[in-house]
């Protein structure tokens, strides 16, 4: 922590590189890929009970503590927040590792869903202790950072089930640990000096969100937690957060474009979330993980890289998104809905997870130019505004989804029908889009022309 004190001037290299170190160990999860063969074997839990109870819980709990979370994420100033998802994951493991009992498992859901939750916290962090000419830099570090811990994971479990035959608990042994470093890393972050919303304003610190001068330094934390308490929760602070957060919020919405865009973002969203929480109850169908070998692991490794490249891809392309977006929208989650129904009425397990390789390359792909469209048409606070709409937005879509699909209470559809509808909900998707792109192009073009042609006149 001495290298944030030593080195204003270039201090955003230490807060980025211990972020990214925390972000590798955290979503270093060897066991993650083989979590419902794990239940289902192991923990001798019925497939019915792990899809249609167990799994729903995790996302009602993420719809009931995402906006609280939000906010406690800009009041609290990023770092506890993500400290506490460190914690969160440290627990998570350990209930994977010695709970056997469904009360157990079921707080487990919960647990999971405070991890997911807090990954705002690890998201926006870095955007609060660095200088704003630094941002697409250490953006790239971190997200980078939390890829390449994903991709070790899964590849490691993959070899460690597959080369080494450990069995599905050591492997849950091995990435408590991985979540135990993650958990210590986090610590050592530098605390931001404020938030976004309820660190400015009347009353806040004018020094810059990464400054740190010598007489706050000399402060006692004693001192500085009473002052910073009763700036953050005035009366005043609150009514000048709301106020900044509505005018933000009209700012983000302000055009059909932006809208649309976020329309997306939620409806695709939301179908993801439900393939990659139960593709696993899928494959476990096709090719049971009692009798069959299983490539889980070395499946998410390839998806990741695929994601990745094609998401770097994006940088790269030059593209009238103004003009062809909505219809690139339209055409490649045309492709994610063929893909999903390849995953899901595949009796060949390596045709299913062909299908989940193109359907999750294709999201990483629009989703990182969805994202892209957007922030580049926003400010900071806006987009981190939207972002978390967005993402709200989607969840309670993907609720929904659970909640009549899956859940035992609701219609409880077997997996293969499950995929059939989120297959039919991505088709919606890429029609919807189709037309609108066609509709956007189409009005350029004509537009394009119709100027042109009264230049010409003008010009005779």
């Amino acid at each position: 922590m001495r290298c944030w004190e030593a080195g204003q001037h270039s201090s955003w290299m230490c807060p980025t590189a211990l972020l990214s170190l925390y972000g590798f160990f955290a979503n270093c999860r060897p066991a993650e890929p083989f979590l419902t063969p794990y239940l289902l074997g192991h923990k001798n839990i019925s497939g019915h009970v792990v899809t249609n109870y167990l799994f729903p819980i995790w996302t009602y709990s993420y719809l009931a503590v995402l906006p609280l979370i939000f906010l406690l994420t800009d009041m609290l100033r990023y770092k506890p927040l993500v400290v506490l998802q460190g914690l969160f994951l440290v627990s998570n493991y350990l209930l994977l590792c010695f709970a056997f009992d469904l009360v157990a498992l079921t707080y487990l859901q919960f647990n999971f869903a405070m991890v997911t939750s807090t990954e705002v916290a690890y998201f926006s962090y870095i955007y609060s202790v660095i200088p704003a000419e630094q941002y697409q830099r250490a953006t790239a570090y971190v997200r980078s950072a939390m890829l390449t811990g994903f991709t070790f994971g899964a590849t490691m479990g993959q070899m460690l089930i597959s080369l080494a035959d450990l069995s599905y608990f050591t492997v849950n042994a091995i990435t408590l640990a991985f979540m135990g470093i993650a958990f210590l890393v986090s610590f050592s972050l530098p605390m931001p000096r404020h938030g976004m919303y309820f660190g400015t304003g009347p009353g806040a610190s004018t020094y810059p969100l990464n400054e740190v001068t010598e007489a706050t330094d000399r402060m006692s934390g004693r001192e500085e937690m009473k002052g910073a308490v009763s700036r953050w929760y005035s009366k005043e602070r609150m009514r000048f957060a709301a106020r900044q957060m509505w005018e933000n919020l009209r700012e983000s919405y302000s055009t059909k474009r932006l809208v649309y865009w976020s329309l997306w973002w939620a409806l695709a969203t939301a179908n993801y979330g439900q393939v990659f929480n139960y593709v696993q109850v899928m494959w476990d169908q096709i090719a049971p993980s009692s009798t069959s070998s299983i490539y889980n692991g070395g499946v998410e490794a390839v998806c990741t890289l695929v994601g990745a490249v094609a998401a770097f891809l994006v940088g790269y392309m030059r593209v009238r998104w103004e003009v062809w977006g909505e219809l690139f929208l339209g055409v490649f989650s045309a492709v994610g809905a063929g893909s999903v129904f390849l995953t899901g009425l595949s009796t060949n397990i390596w045709l299913s997870y062909t299908g989940y390789v193109i359907f999750k390359a294709s999201y990483m792909f629009l989703i990182t130019i969805t994202t892209f469209q957007i922030a580049a048409n926003l400010s900071m606070e806006c987009y981190a505004l939207t972002f978390g709409i967005n993402t709200f937005v989607a969840l309670a879509l993907q609720t929904v989804l659970t909640a009549v699909v899956v859940d035992h209470s609701g219609l409880g559809l077997d997996i293969v029908t499950q995929f059939i509808i989120y297959g039919s909900c991505y088709t919606a998707i890429s029609l919807l889009f189709l037309f609108r792109g066609l509709y956007t192009a189409g009005s350029y073009y004509y537009t394009s022309r119709e100027s042109a042609e009264t230049r010409t006149a003008d010009k005779t």
